[in-house]
């Protein structure tokens, strides 16, 4: 029997994650009752109380939803929780965000999107195509869909399209009939270990297909499934060994005109209006599930053309004559470096100005040395001290650590306030802002003081 069918009341803990503000909104499109906690008001949080979804900030016993059936809870959640555990500790069923996640696609036929960067972009980019093309699809996105101001949409047509977390092994609980792999670079090793073991997961994840599937990896992934009972596909920007493949590039007025080749023929002039070269390349996978579909070459051209891009992926925050300010959710080195590269594929003679705050004291420690590398490409690099998210410090490891290690003439370390000053008084043109800390509250202000007019 389907769980979803007894549900009445649900309660998030953590309710303002991304992904868990999307499963939110999915149950409060039901009809069940919704109501949860996080730990501070955001944005995301005031339009969910505004959708009529009930939102408390402290861990308050006296405030939680004792009627719920269903309790959701985010692995950032701390152990010693006191919601969370009393919830545990008097028998209520309690799950992770995954489980539900599993509960609503097993029966659906569901478009899985992995990878440890790409993904967000990627699964925006298809569930736009489908709305946009009249496919239709119930769409789970880990960020904001610029198009529709959301993270979730629903659809009577029983397609879902979702984005396949590899957190805490997450996605393995999701068996799509469409998979993308979007990239397999370590990450997390804090829950995996090792890069190989990083690699294996996404294995098990492809080997989750359902039969008759197929599997729509990145060209020069090393995701080790059996190809029985699926189909494979690969894709890639400039590869042309990849079975979804970009040909004759043009930038004109910052849009990206480009062709795809398919198995099947050749999508001519397709327009992306969005920067970085890794988005072609995102944009080839969303563009190769839509392919697959069977939706038409003329659709699939006019949604790519419309889509406006999600918020905090290479989002334009100001574009004026004086004064170009890009922010970006980049928090890996792999992601930076595609942030860079773009940026100057469209800005090739601007001095760039990176300001970074790196995210997770383990992630700055086993990716440093890439870090410090990526840094380096930039004209001019401001750091932030490193946000913790749900970590505690790790001796030695600081900002001033990736200070020390790059050979970038300029560079310094800057406290937000510090950034502030700065921004009111710098000449300089073009400025990059990127991080998946709150680093995003600063990108507010600096817009402000750089277009006070916005």
């Amino acid at each position: 029997m389907n769980p979803l069918t007894n549900i009445k009341r649900i309660y998030f803990i953590g309710i303002g994650g991304i992904g868990m503000s999307a499963l939110a909104r999915y149950f409060n499109t039901q009809g069940v009752f919704v109501s949860g906690y996080d730990k501070t008001p955001t944005p995301l949080t005031d339009d969910l109380q505004k959708e009529g979804i009930q939102i408390h900030f402290e861990d308050d016993l006296n405030q939680i939803d004792k009627e719920a059936t269903v309790i959701v809870y985010t692995p950032a959640i701390p152990a010693d929780h006191g919601e969370l555990n009393f919830f545990k500790d008097n028998g209520y069923q309690v799950v992770k965000r995954s489980d539900v996640l599993n509960w609503i696609t097993e029966n659906a036929f569901t478009i899985g999107i992995a990878g440890t960067h790409g993904k967000t972009t990627t699964t925006s980019m298809t569930a736009h195509i489908l709305r946009d093309t009249g496919y239709g699809c119930n769409a789970f996105l880990g960020g904001i869909a610029s198009n529709y101001d959301t993270n979730f949409w629903s659809h009577e047509k029983n397609v879902v399209v979702v984005e396949a977390d590899e957190y805490d092994r997450s996605f393995l609980k999701l068996s799509p009939n469409i998979a993308v792999i979007t990239a397999v670079d370590p990450d997390h090793l804090d829950i995996y270990g090792t890069p190989e073991e990083v690699l294996k997961a996404f294995g098990q994840y492809a080997d989750k297909i359902k039969p008759g599937g197929t599997l729509i990896q990145k060209w020069g992934t090393t995701v080790v499934t059996s190809s029985q009972h699926k189909t494979i596909h690969t894709y890639g920007y400039d590869k042309n060994e990849a079975s979804f493949h970009t040909q004759n590039l043009k930038v004109i007025e910052g849009s990206y005109i480009f062709d795809i080749v398919h198995p099947k023929g050749v999508l001519e002039n397709i327009t992306l209006n969005m920067g970085g070269l890794h988005n072609i390349e995102n944009a080839t996978a969303a563009i190769a599930i839509a392919l697959t579909l069977g939706i038409e070459d003329d659709k699939i051209k006019n949604a790519v053309r419309s889509f406006k891009g999600v918020k905090r992926r290479f989002e334009y925050k100001v574009k004026t004559a004086s004064k170009i300010l890009i922010d970006d959710y980049a928090h890996h080195p792999e992601e930076l470096n595609a942030l860079i590269s773009g940026v100057r594929s469209i800005f090739p003679n601007e001095k760039m100005v990176l300001v970074f705050q790196p995210h997770l004291y383990s992630r700055t420690q086993d990716q440093c040395d890439g870090f410090v590398a990526t840094l380096d490409q930039a004209d001019e690099v401001i750091l932030l001290p490193i946000y913790p998210a749900r970590e505690l410090p790790i001796p030695g490891v600081t900002s001033d650590m990736l200070l020390d290690k790059m050979k970038l003439q300029h560079k310094k370390l800057m406290t937000k306030e510090e950034l502030m000053k700065w921004a009111a008084s710098t000449q300089d043109k073009l400025i990059v802002m990127a991080g998946a800390g709150d680093i995003d509250a600063c990108i507010i202000q600096v817009q402000a003081i750089l277009n006070p007019a916005s």
